[in-house]
């Protein structure tokens, strides 16, 4: 990996690219080759931001990393049936055909797609239009870059949850001049009215909701392996398109340009493909940048965790004991949604520096094995494997919610439960009741997946930063020139960042106050930004 101490200066969004790429900003001739302007003419508090902008985008040291490159999102046995385990539940006809067994076609004529139901995509599209309006940052993107087609010629692959706010990004891509082909990186997240109005508008979607593990594998290479079609980008959140390409069709890297990666879990794995120099391309890491850690993995999750217990479970919060399994950005905001709603909550964590924050925050830091029994609600959010194993399920309370808020569904050991004197019993989407001889019940949530997601949705307008954020980081990969980024893991450069927070800050009626050439100078600072430094941490 390179030095984090060498300074590269990326040519950015426009330099040294045949086109112009004006994002409503002005560009002087002499400074176009090297650098990036930003003008936002709307805000009148950010008019200076055209000023001199020089990226410094530098690999970052990877943290420890444990997970294996050969784990998906799919790596445990509750997407199917173990046949030694007892199972009860029913679905709807419509979810008892395969997509893959039903020919489908849009308005256009066109069978490039798999979705459940194409006959549902008018209220598909009526959920994309409720999302584009808590959206100011791609809509402003889009609004913005439009006529230059940053993305002219861009194939990219897409392995995402496929929501409302997903279909605002693809759109947006779309209307910047990509093509795409989109899949699905949790089997659970699909909202299949959004998929079926997405490949109603021509977009090549292969996901639905309830995929079994082989279903989702297809749908990953359907976007893939195309004889028509050859990806030169690709927007990954797990890493399993990046995993599916390098293990299947090694080939294609000679002409993907970069990866843009957005989980906890495809960083892990990236770093690992980069340790063992298999990392034939550049990465960006979004999943570091401010704007995903501070806000997406905080605030998101503040909202989104209180959204999925109360929908799956009905659940009274007061006074309930709760463990957080991780006490990082989304085990914050699960800690502290719940601490507001009264609940008892306690934290478990290996990093002495978040469990002091964890204390200084008010919550008590315990072993899992010390509470274990007399918890009510258990959560992960640690991206690790086996951080709750049948030992521990074992020993839970009677009744005690069981679910996770990491990527993976590696976090709760999942495949222990399926065996013979455990009797499995569906109560509603998404919500099992895991039956003990005894009597005893534990309600499992997702299937120890994604239970946001699975179960509820997030706020539009935290994904529109992260989504502005993968946006640009695309445009970023695809339009430096051979050489600027070598075949390592990058993090997006703090102006950038910057750029997307101010795309956000019209929302809120909020005024920056600038720096004044004295007080610039003092503190050593263009006046435009950045404004902190790459170690500075928020």
């Amino acid at each position: 990996m390179s030095e984090p101490g060498v300074e590269i200066e990326p040519l950015g969004i426009v330099s040294q690219h045949s086109k112009v790429l004006n994002f409503g900003l002005k560009h002087s001739e002499t400074d176009r080759a090297n650098r990036v302007h930003f003008d936002l003419p709307e805000l009148n508090t950010l008019h200076k931001l055209h000023k001199e902008i020089k990226y410094n985008l530098t690999p970052q040291r990877p943290r420890i990393r444990s997970r294996s490159v050969s784990q998906s999102s799919t790596d445990s046995y509750s997407s199917s049936q173990d046949a030694m385990s007892s199972y009860t539940g029913s679905s709807s006809e419509e979810e008892d055909i395969n997509p893959k067994d039903k020919v489908q076609r849009n308005s256009k004529g066109s069978t490039d797609f798999c979705v459940r139901n194409i006959d549902h995509a008018a209220f598909g599209r009526r959920e994309i239009e409720i999302a584009e309006q808590e959206m100011p940052g791609l809509m402003a993107l889009k609004k913005r870059a439009a006529a230059d087609k940053p993305l002219q010629g861009a194939k990219i692959i897409g392995c995402t949850h496929i929501t409302a706010q997903t279909a605002v990004l693809i759109e947006t891509l779309a209307a910047l001049g990509a093509s795409v082909r989109w899949a699905a990186c949790n089997i659970y997240s699909t909202q299949n009215e959004v998929a079926a109005a997405l490949a109603e508008g021509g977009f090549p979607m292969f996901a639905w909701k309830g995929e079994s593990e082989e279903d989702f594998w297809w749908g990953i290479d359907k976007c893939i392996n195309n004889e028509h079609w050859q990806p030169n980008m690709i927007l990954d959140d797990g890493g399993d398109a990046t995993h599916l390409m390098l293990k299947r069709y090694p080939a294609m890297f000679s002409s993907i340009k970069g990866i843009v990666e957005e989980s906890v879990t495809g960083v892990h794995r990236l770093y690992q493909l980069s340790k063992s120099k298999k990392l034939t391309v550049p990465a960006m890491n979004v999943n570091d940048s401010v704007t995903k850690t501070k806000f997406d993995n905080l605030y998101s999750c503040r909202e989104s965790i209180l959204d999925a217990l109360k929908r799956t479970t009905d659940v009274m919060f007061g006074g309930k004991q709760v463990l957080i399994c991780g006490y990082g950005e989304v085990g914050k905001g699960c800690a502290q949604a719940l601490k507001g709603m009264g609940c008892v909550v306690m934290v478990t964590e290996i990093d002495p520096i978040c469990a002091l924050q964890a204390c200084m925050d008010g919550f008590r830091v315990v072993k899992l094995n010390e509470v274990v029994r007399q918890i009510d609600i258990l959560i992960t959010c640690t991206g690790n494997k086996n951080v709750v194993t049948r030992e521990h399920l074992d020993r839970l309370k009677n009744g005690c919610i069981v679910c996770n808020m990491g990527h993976s569904n590696t976090e709760i050991d999942v495949g222990s439960l399926h065996t013979p004197e455990l009797t499995w019993e569906k109560v509603r989407s998404q919500v099992d009741h895991i039956i003990w001889p005894d009597g005893k019940r534990i309600v499992l949530l997702a299937e120890g997946r994604l239970v946001n997601l699975s179960c509820s949705s997030v706020p539009s307008f935290v994904v529109s930063i992260t989504a502005s954020t993968q946006a640009l980081a695309l445009i970023e990969l695809y339009n430096a020139p051979s050489g600027r980024y070598k075949d390592d893991v990058y993090l997006l450069p703090k102006k950038m960042d910057e750029y997307v927070a101010s795309l956000h800050l019209p929302t809120f009626d909020a005024h920056l106050t600038e720096l004044t050439d004295e007080q610039a100078r003092y503190l050593g600072l263009n006046k435009a930004g950045p404004f902190k430094p790459n170690y500075y941490r928020y």
